[in-house]
């Protein structure tokens, strides 16, 4: 059990970072065409568009771990509000809808924007910021 205990705060900063890289993949898809998607080529001032800049900005704070508990709460609620505007209206069912994607980002940022960004993240390095699984160990 005492391994676990140690490898948790890493294990956190792991997946923030994976997550952050993740969403910041959909808004570089978005705006520079990288990875080449549906939603290439989207106008800045559209729904998607929008979306598309806080998939940016707050993708790459919370790859980066830099005011991670605010990008990701954003972040998180960008998420809901693009699966039930958008997706839930298609289908119940989020598989038949297509927003597990979107619901699983949903709840994981909620999460980081509790956790924090984990001892690998530049609020560690710059504000000295504890998470809560460094507090509890």
């Amino acid at each position: 059990m005492d391994f676990y205990n140690k490898v948790t705060p890493y294990l956190l900063s792991l997946l923030r970072c994976m997550t952050g890289l993740l969403f910041l993949q959909t808004g570089t898809s978005k705006f520079f065409d990288f990875p080449h998607s549906q939603y290439s080529g989207v106008p800045v001032m559209s729904l998607d568009g929008i979306a598309g800049l806080i998939e940016l900005i707050c993708g790459t704070l919370v790859a980066i771990g830099l005011l991670t508990r605010p990008a990701a709460f954003l972040a998180s609620g960008t998420m809901a509000v693009g699966y039930f505007l958008i997706l839930a209206p298609k289908n119940f069912f989020p598989m038949l809808n297509g927003g597990d994607s979107a619901i699983l980002f949903c709840f994981v940022f909620l999460f980081l924007a509790a956790a924090g960004g984990g001892p690998v993240s530049l609020d560690r390095v710059l504000f000295g910021k504890r998470t809560w699984t460094e507090r509890v160990a």
